[in-house]
């Protein structure tokens, strides 16, 4: 079974940096090639399976939650690797039912998120997963949904930190696993 170093290799080697995308100024992290690479892709998968599981293995969460778009790649196979369920949060407008909405600031514009109102039970234990941990807004926003849902989010487990933009300043003391911080 692959371990935490093989994915956080796995990431340092295959991701691409595409400067000034989508607007100038920023730097695009491209996980396409991790994600075609299926050893690189089992690798992280596991290790961000493992923010689910307590020190003996057992799974400690009853959803995860993935934030659209690239954290549904991940969250869902995370959710099979748990034996759970798995929960978008899906930008506005894209939801058909009735759904809790949440606007907040991204580091590059603003953004509305929402989920299924009947998504989460109450007294759920999620696990949120993403690709990106930049300014912490989404996955704040995120926490607020699963919240109005009635579920409790435990962490929050993603593959990059952009840490010089401070995220978890907005994450609180939410546990945040990272595979690699940037």
């Amino acid at each position: 079974m692959p371990d935490r170093r093989t994915a956080q290799e796995a990431l340092e080697r295959l991701t691409v940096d595409v400067p000034d995308w989508p607007q100038e100024g920023v730097t695009f992290k491209d996980i396409t090639p991790v994600l075609a690479d299926h050893h690189a892709f089992s690798a992280i998968i596991t290790a961000l399976a493992a923010a689910g599981r307590d020190d003996h293995g057992n799974v400690v969460v009853d959803k995860v939650v993935g934030m659209e778009a690239r954290g549904f790649i991940l969250a869902a196979p995370v959710a099979l690797a748990l034996g759970i369920g798995f929960v978008p949060i899906r930008k506005a407008g894209k939801l058909p039912r009735e759904t809790h909405a949440v606007s907040y600031a991204l580091e590059y514009g603003e953004a509305t998120l929402e989920v299924h109102r009947d998504a989460i039970d109450a007294g759920d234990r999620v696990l949120m997963v993403d690709d990106v941990l930049a300014t912490g807004g989404t996955v704040a926003a995120t926490q607020e949904l699963i919240e109005a849902c009635g579920g409790t989010a435990t962490g929050v487990a993603v593959l990059m930190e952009l840490g010089f933009l401070d995220p978890r300043s907005r994450t609180g003391d939410l546990p945040v696993s990272t595979l690699l911080t940037i």
